[in-house]
């Protein structure tokens, strides 16, 4: 008994002993490790299936022999007979060290035996892992790994910008190449590996981004569809291996990459949810929108634009719809018009609108026309442009002229602005000007001016106010006149000061104060200070006071005047004017002519009014230097821009350079010099008599021609003749025969005694006798005494007769000077004159300063040396004799 239960027992015992042993063989087969990824994959013995409550795998792994992790995979009843996995993610490539895996199977306490994979050894260079689909901003590990008998030499980095690289020596047989992946990779990037032996292999990478679109946008065209748009973000650019999938609302978008997918759907009024999916190889992203597509309508452009109505300032549009439900929206359309200078836009409302007015153009004028619309109620966005359509407008007159005068002292220039192409509206024939004087405006006079003239100038009375009118005319008619009144006087400039004003930026800006007169706003004009004033002049509105002219015409380096008016319904008014430069350049060449003079220990030097042409700066002032001969400079200056003169005091007497410059704002320019040695004080005074002899020398050379060329004139008047005595017949008688008369003479008159010799006669060539009538001589007798007439300028001079006398030797020849023959004695008579005293009382009286002549009894002869001789006479032969101190006594013939 106890025999069958022994033999029992061990059989009992056998047999579960053979149970266990069946279990523990169960265990993996067909191990394999995948040494890119490792992945480890294997699959279940066949004893495996008679367990019924499951399996558990113990995985070990191991790096360079050395443990690194353990694991287990849990394997259900169900699952039993299947294939299954095991993937790790080591720090390093399975080829940078020996991985070896191992693995048995675990069940009731009880294991199987381990099996180990090891990756299998190279017998080639490797770069691990390769083709690899990186994330930009990760980390990426390579390994490089050589045979054996082999070293590693370098390992680099190709085909991509980033500059986070680290380099590390596993073993002589292996390295490692480490990279911070801070950008995207233009294509796919290289790392390679270079032996000792030259031997070179390698692995590629591309960095890029996960999906990143963003902003979903829904709408409808045609209310039968929705189209998305949305953000795409940084996939532009993206390598083919990274291509993006989009999904809307499941289904696939064609074009997704663009970021518009558009997919026909029922259209309500209704709000709704619309995702976008976007899918790559390194993750997939989602984005959503909710919208009501009834409120979303986006418009298409409008069809076949054109101008129904053509006018000169307006144009009626027309067009269609491509989509019907459209004319049952209300819709507001902008109408776009262009002229290539300008831009504007009008806006219309209307339900299913198709035409629109565009108003205020321009006649003669073409311009491009397109057409847009939205929804007026829940407005979304403006639709589609139209097609452009080009439009002309109709001509009609031109604009009114812009006309400005000026007046140049006796004449008016009536100036008017070219019309712009946008003004004339169309092409200009001529212009009209017509002018009359306000208080007579039906007297007016007008003349036609050619286009190709904008100006004319007129001539008008000064005294009389005139009202000008000019129109241009052209096909369409004549434009609206333009008046302006030109004032009975030139415009009052006198209490109108000018001030300075400076360009800047090639243009001068202007302010005034506001006028009270200016009902129709402000002129401003402008012109060259010199030379030919072509003016320009721009108008200001009523409502400014400052402006800032620009013209082409502006130089740099000339001087402008600008002038403001206050325009009124009359005449304009001068308000104020400004001179400047719009910008001052630096005066070049030489400026000045000096002169100088010397004035004791000074010197003037002076110089010309500088011409305003050339003046390319503001004068502020001149300085004068001077140097002496040791280099010593001294000078002076003056502020004053008008100035033509400087003077340099208490100068030495030497040889100066003096030096005229002018000041202004871009310093010292146009030097001019001249030497100047000073002459001494004495030399000054010296050549000042000298020079005041020579003055009076040539005033009495002057004055002694002009004397000797006009003496007779000058004799005459200063000297008249003085008319000769006339002797009466009573006066050559001899009271007695044996009487002589002597002649006496007023001594107080005379304050000396004249003692008269002897008068001889000087014959002349005989000459005929005269008569007894013949009386050259004419004495008259008054109450008080005797005195000489003078003859009157008719009479002739006083003729002695010199019959029967004979010449005295020796004597001269004269016609009065001689020896009268006395009758009762044969020698000749002698004439005998002494002076008289005024106590003298038995002769005649003398009266009013005249000689008298005195007759003594007795006969007193002369001295034969005694003669009278009268220089008056010889001096002056045919003039008559002038008998002022002494008057002779003439003897009488005793008649027979």
């Amino acid at each position: 008994m106890i025999a069958w239960l022994l033999l029992l027992s061990l059989s009992t015992t056998s047999t579960q002993d053979g149970q266990e042993n069946s279990v523990l063989r169960c265990g993996p087969q067909n191990v394999t490790l995948d040494y890119d990824s490792f992945l480890l994959k294997w699959e279940d013995d066949l004893s495996c299936s008679v367990i019924r409550d499951g399996l558990v795998y113990e995985l070990q792994l191991l790096i360079a022999d050395k443990p690194e992790h353990n694991g287990e995979v849990v394997v259900a009843p169900a699952q039993i007979g299947s294939t299954h996995s095991w993937k790790w993610i080591s720090h390093l490539p399975s080829q940078c060290a020996r991985h070896s895996v191992r693995l048995r199977s675990q069940y009731n306490n009880q294991s199987s035996p381990w099996m180990q994979k090891t990756l299998p050894d190279q017998g080639e260079i490797l770069v691990l892992p390769r083709d690899q689909i990186l994330e930009v901003g990760s980390t990426a590990t390579f390994c490089c790994m050589v045979p054996d008998g082999e070293s590693i030499k370098t390992m680099f980095l190709l085909k991509y910008k980033g500059t986070n690289v680290t380099t590390t020596k596993i073993s002589e047989h292996v390295h490692s190449l480490i990279v911070h992946l801070d950008q995207e990779s233009e294509n796919y990037s290289d790392v390679q590996c270079e032996t000792t032996k030259g031997d070179i292999n390698g692995a590629s990478f591309h960095a890029s981004y996960p999906p990143d679109d963003s902003d979903l946008k829904c709408e409808t065209r045609d209310l039968e569809s929705i189209d998305c748009f949305w953000n795409v973000g940084r996939a532009a650019n993206e390598h083919p291996a990274m291509e993006r999938t989009y999904q809307l609302q499941g289904s696939s978008c064609i074009n997704g990459r663009s970021g518009k997918c558009s997919q026909k759907v029922k259209v309500d009024a209704a709000e709704r949810n619309w995702t976008l999916t976007a899918t790559n190889r390194l993750g997939k992203l989602e984005i959503h929108d909710n919208a009501d597509l009834t409120k979303r309508v986006h418009m298409v452009a409008p069809d076949k634009v054109a101008a129904s109505t053509v006018n000169p300032r307006n144009i009626s549009l027309k067009w269609s719809w491509t989509v019907q439900k459209y004319s049952n929206l209300n819709i507001t359309c902008q109408v776009h018009v262009s002229d290539g200078n300008s831009n504007t836009k009008t806006e219309s409302i209307g339900v299913g609108l198709t035409a629109a007015v565009i108003k205020d153009l321009i006649p003669h004028w073409g311009y491009d026309v397109r057409v847009r619309c939205g929804t007026a109620q829940h407005f979304w966005k403006w639709g589609d442009w139209s097609k452009s359509v080009k439009i002309r407008t109709k001509g009609d007159v031109p604009d009114a002229l812009d006309v400005w005068m000026k007046v140049k002292e006796d004449q008016t220039v009536i100036s008017w602005k070219v019309p712009l192409a946008n003004q004339s509206h169309g092409e200009i024939f001529d212009y009209k000007v017509s002018w009359a004087k306000t208080k007579d405006k039906n007297q007016s006079n007008q003349t036609n001016v050619s286009r190709s003239n904008h100006s004319l100038t007129l001539t008008l009375d000064p005294s009389e106010e005139y009202m000008v009118t000019v129109t241009a005319r052209n096909i369409n008619g004549s434009s609206s006149p333009s008046t302006i009144i030109i004032p009975r006087c030139n415009l009052d400039t006198s209490k109108v000061k000018t001030s300075w004003i400076s360009g800047s930026n090639g243009s001068f800006f202007l302010s005034w104060p506001d006028s009270p007169n200016a009902s129709c706003g402000y002129i401003v004009d402008w012109c060259p200070v010199f030379g030919n004033c072509s003016f320009e002049w721009m108008k200001v509105p009523p409502n400014r006071t400052r402006t800032t002219i620009f013209s082409k015409n502006f130089e740099d380096g000339r001087r402008y005047l600008l002038s403001i008016y206050a325009c009124t319904e009359g005449a304009a008014v001068l308000l104020q004017r400004r001179e400047g430069y719009i910008r001052e350049t630096k005066i070049g060449g030489e400026l000045f002519k000096l002169k100088y003079k010397q004035e004791d220990s000074a010197v003037e030097v002076s110089w010309e009014p500088i011409p305003l042409e050339k003046q390319t700066a503001s004068i502020h002032g001149y300085i004068l230097y001077y140097q002496d001969k040791s280099g010593n400079v001294f000078n002076v200056s003056t502020d004053d821009p008008e100035a033509t003169s400087l003077t340099a005091k208490n100068l030495n007497i030497s040889t100066y350079t003096f030096t005229v410059t002018a000041s202004t704002a871009f310093g010292l320019c146009g030097n001019s010099s001249i030497s100047v040695t000073l002459n001494p004080l004495a030399d000054q005074l010296i050549m000042l008599i000298l020079i005041s002899l020579g003055a009076v020398f040539l005033i009495l050379s002057v004055s002694t021609i002009i004397c000797y060329r006009h003496w007779a004139c000058i004799k005459h008047k200063v000297y008249p003749p003085i008319p000769k005595p006339v002797l009466t017949d009573q006066w050559l008688t001899l009271p007695d025969e044996h009487t002589s008369h002597r002649l006496h003479f007023d001594q107080s008159y005379y304050r000396e005694v004249l003692d008269i010799p002897k008068l001889h006669d000087q014959f002349r060539p005989p000459q005929p006798v005269v008569g007894q009538d013949y009386k050259p001589f004419t004495f008259s007798q008054t109450p008080k005494g005797y005195y000489n007439k003078p003859l009157k300028k008719s009479q002739p001079c006083l003729t002695l007769p010199t019959t029967g006398l004979t010449s005295q030797p020796g004597l001269p020849s004269s016609p009065i000077n001689g020896v009268f023959p006395n009758p009762s004695y044969n020698p000749s008579y002698n004439l005998v004159l002494q002076s008289v005293d005024r106590e003298f009382k038995s002769g005649p009286e003398v009266h009013e300063g005249i000689p008298f002549i005195r007759s003594f009894s007795g006969y007193q002869r002369q001295s034969p040396d005694e003669t009278f001789t009268t220089t008056e006479l010889d001096e002056y032969p045919n003039s008559p004799i002038s008998c002022v101190s002494t008057y002779i006594l003439l003897p009488q013939k005793t008649s027979n």
